[in-house]
């Protein structure tokens, strides 16, 4: 066999481990086994084929693997191996419970102690809340004075 035609072997091989290095995490090992058999088929074309052989394999490599390299990625983003479910408020996803906001202003009383964090009853509904980093103690009368993105901020009634 000419080493032309392994040289050429070689590069395809590269190219199916640059593939599998996407796909099967590998923690770079077999990318690292991708630039040696790059390496090596460029090595054998430089010695055995010619040296503008191999400045053209060279010119090849440097132009096509960053191709393959993003062609493999938007295949895999579209396989059904991924998650093609988008989490968007559009969708009527939140971080969230609905009408949290609602609470602000409202009374009500803690059920276990806020160190800063805890349980209240506001308006009959069991909510997980925290204070500004005071303690409250359990049953301390507690008023809600802001709603920051899933929080429920509480402060001690006066």
């Amino acid at each position: 066999m000419s080493p032309l035609t392994i040289a050429v072997i070689l590069q395809f091989a590269a190219v199916a481990v640059i593939v599998a290095e996407v796909i099967i995490p590998s923690g770079g090992l077999l990318g690292l086994l991708s630039a040696c058999l790059v390496g090596y088929s460029l090595y054998m074309v430089f010695c055995d084929v010619s040296v503008n052989a191999g400045y053209l394999l060279l010119g090849i490599d440097v132009a096509a693997l960053p191709l393959v390299v993003l062609a493999c990625l938007k295949l895999l983003a579209k396989s059904p191996a991924t998650l093609r479910t988008e989490l968007s408020s559009s969708a009527g996803v939140t971080s969230q419970s609905p009408g949290l906001e609602t609470l602000v202003g409202r009374k009500g009383v803690a059920l276990t102690n806020l160190r800063p964090s805890g349980i209240a009853v506001i308006d009959g509904r069991r909510v997980d809340v925290v204070s500004r980093g005071e303690y409250i103690d359990k049953d301390s009368d507690v008023a809600v004075i802001a709603v920051e993105g899933n929080q429920v901020i509480v402060a001690m009634e006066e």
